[in-house]
C-alpha cells in the first residue's frame, strides 16, 4: 500500500521548509564565521591537549 503525496511535496520536508524560510528577528543568530573560528580554535585545544598529555 503506497502512500499518495497529495500537492507534490514531501511531508518530511515540509517542517524544514517552513523552519528555515521564517526569519523572526528575536531569534537568536550565529554568523557561520563565528562558528567556523569557534570550530578551529576547539580543534586547536584539543590537539594541543592532546599533545600535552
Amino acid at each position: 500500500m503506497a502512500a499518495k503525496n497529495k500537492g507534490g511535496r514531501l511531508v518530511s520536508s515540509a517542517g524544514l521548509v517552513t523552519y528555515y524560510d521564517s526569519e523572526d528577528r528575536r531569534s537568536f543568530h550565529i554568523s557561520p564565521k563565528a562558528v567556523l573560528i569557534a570550530a578551529a580554535a576547539t580543534g586547536i585545544i584539543i590537539a594541543v591537549l592532546n599533545h600535552m598529555f
